[in-house]
């Protein structure tokens, strides 16, 4: 009866854990993208969505709460590739736990 308690203790820990999976997965496939743009010398970070972050918004996970930043290091020069090409859409997950492709989570 006493270990009753230790029952939603657990499923908080581990709910816990899945919800940052999700993000991390999303922060490496966006580093990967612009890892095959060509870019070199950057940065990808996942922070909270209410800090305020030096960089680009890139994508946006654990159901809006955090945010990934894009920021080139010092010395990336003018030569190097964006972030994201032009026109290619953002990866968003979507309030309700879906990722949309363009950032509209209307539809």
């Amino acid at each position: 009866m006493t270990r009753t308690w230790l029952l939603p203790i657990a499923f908080a820990f581990a709910g816990a854990a899945a919800a940052a999976e999700p993000c991390e997965a999303l922060r490496a496939q966006i580093e990967a993208k612009i890892a095959a743009a060509g870019v070199t010398r950057f940065s990808v970070t996942t922070v909270d969505a209410a800090a305020v972050a030096a960089g680009q918004v890139v994508g946006s996970c654990e159901l809006g709460s955090k945010k990934i930043v894009y920021q080139r290091e010092p010395g990336s020069g003018a030569g190097a590739a964006p972030a994201r090409p032009r026109g290619e859409p953002i990866l968003t997950e979507c309030k309700n736990g879906t990722v949309s492709v363009g950032g509209d989570c209307l539809r």
